[in-house]
């Protein structure tokens, strides 16, 4: 496999050992001709070049750095008392001030800010301890210039480290942005899910009440009457055509391949009165009150009212009773629409069912709770229970703020 420079940094920077003994090795080979040239900064003329005690002191210092990730401010003290030895001892120190910068540079870049501050102050002390430990013989010009490399070292390595920290904090909040964006799809995907769940109750629900209303008449006039079973069963294939083509409709938006199925638009207000012809062709005697502005509604609450009143018709047909009436009221208002869903039924003879004493809560299933949430979630105010005449009653109020 070919390395690229690209994989042989990131390989280096998996293992920060092997480049620093690598730099470390490099300083302490170049600081034994340099303290027998005697070319430090300054030198002076009574410094003795160093014995091979002194070599060895400087060769250690020099390979201080190796170990400047893992023990940085412990190689740097050893520097120091290196250098003051040696200058006791009035030999060269050689590069052991070049050791000291990389060391003071690693702890600013890597430490926090109380460990950084502590070892450019040993370093600056170590400074101050070297000219006095020199008898004079130091160039106090020298050790002021290390001085500032060392201040200067410390400056640099703390902006690294803030810039590392500033770099690692936009990494993360983009992590954590990304974490909340897949967390808010996710929910989306589940409200869209349930939300077309809802959709297919109410569809499933009233098409199969009517087609199961029109069946049972069928068969009950099969033998006397074969036009009126006909007729019903004509009604029957209607509504289950009408329901296979707004299921199709509505299990269209969850297809994912490139070419969609075409899918028609959503039922509103202005289907309400066919939906009421449906309802009487079924059996169930309705009458139908429309009225107000006029004005266009948005398209959540225009379908969440056809919704309902499908709805609250489909328990009517179902529970409130054979001789039972209903009656639909819209009205749009200024800044309000009222639907209200009636009707006088008591309910099958069969008992618990809905009418029966005791018996309200038979009328409040999955479906209208599915439309108690599509009020709520357009504002509006939904009531649903026995009316004190007899019957059951269905009143829902959207407001129309929004409307333009």
């Amino acid at each position: 496999m070919r390395n690229t420079p690209g994989g042989l940094r990131a390989w280096l920077s998996g293992h920060p050992l092997i480049p620093d003994a690598a730099l470390a090795v490099a300083l302490a080979v170049a600081a034994v001709p340099y303290a027998h040239a005697g070319l430090l900064l300054g030198a002076p003329a009574g410094l003795m070049e160093p014995d091979v005690l002194g070599l060895a002191l400087v060769v250690a210092g020099c390979l201080s750095p190796a170990l400047r990730r893992h023990l940085p401010f412990t190689m740097l003290i050893l520097v120091g008392l290196i250098e003051m030895t040696l200058a006791s001892l009035h030999q060269s120190g050689s590069l052991l001030w070049v050791a000291a910068l990389m060391l003071v540079y690693t702890i600013a870049a890597q430490r926090g800010l109380a460990l950084s501050l502590c070892a450019l102050l040993v370093s600056l002390i170590c400074r101050v301890l070297l000219v006095a430990a020199s008898g004079g013989l130091g160039d106090r010009t020298a050790h002021l210039l290390v001085a500032v490399l060392a201040t200067t070292m410390w400056i640099t390595g703390r902006s690294v480290r803030l810039r590392r920290a500033y770099l690692a904090e936009l990494r993360d909040r983009a992590e954590r942005t990304e974490q909340v964006r897949e967390s808010d799809t996710r929910a989306a995907r589940a409200e869209e899910r349930s939300r077309i769940a809802r959709e297919l109750h109410d569809v499933v629900a009233h098409h199969v009440s009517v087609m199961t209303v029109q069946a049972s008449a069928a068969r009950r006039v099969l033998a006397t009457n074969p036009d009126g079973a006909r007729e019903a069963l004509s009604a029957i294939e209607e509504t289950g055509r009408a329901a296979m083509a707004e299921m199709r409709n509505l299990v269209g938006v969850l297809r994912t391949d490139a070419a969609p199925a075409e899918r028609n638009p959503q039922p509103g207000v202005r289907e309400i009165p066919a939906l009421v012809d449906q309802m009487r062709e079924a059996g169930l005697p309705t009458q139908l009150d429309m009225g107000g502005e006029g004005e266009r509604l948005p398209p959540g609450v225009d379908l969440a009212v056809y919704r309902l009143v499908q709805e609250a018709l489909t328990n009517c047909l179902r529970h409130a009773g054979p001789q039972a009436r209903a009656w639909v009221t819209v009205r749009q208002g200024p800044g309000e629409l009222a639907v209200q869903v009636e009707d006088d039924g008591h309910g099958p003879e069969a008992p618990g069912l809905s009418g029966a004493p005791g018996s309200s809560g038979d009328r409040t299933g999955h479906g209208l709770v599915g439309i108690r949430e599509r009020v709520a979630l357009y504002g509006g105010v939904l009531r649903i229970g026995p009316r004190p005449e007899g019957g059951f009653e269905v009143d829902a109020r959207f407001p129309l703020k929004d409307v333009p």
